[in-house]
């Protein structure tokens, strides 16, 4: 895996240019292009920075696509956690209130 491509893949796939990626995820503009540049990895805090403002883990960022595995966001694990336990009519009632968002 080219972590810059994946980096590259997932900020495109926003429609984010570098600048945008700098910004919401706290590093400077020039750190970014740096990597680029210079062919360098990010540090671990900086991936970390970057995984977070794409909503992924580490661990998700360097995950192989194989088609048969499923990614979920600690925000989707907690909606998850909650629907489980409703009951089927307070399930279908959540459904239908998503539906009108």
């Amino acid at each position: 895996m080219n972590v810059l491509d994946k980096i590259t893949w997932l900020r495109l796939e926003r429609n984010w240019s570098e600048y945008q990626l700098a910004e919401k995820s706290g590093l400077t503009q020039s750190t970014i292009s740096t990597w680029y540049r210079k062919n360098m990895l990010p540090t671990i805090p900086s991936l970390i920075k970057i995984c977070d403002v794409f909503g992924l883990t580490l661990s998700q960022f360097f995950l192989e696509e194989d088609g048969n595995t499923i990614h979920i966001t600690e925000r989707q694990k907690l909606l998850l956690d909650y629907a489980a336990k409703l009951s089927p009519e307070q399930y279908s009632a959540l459904l239908n209130f998503l539906k009108t968002l």
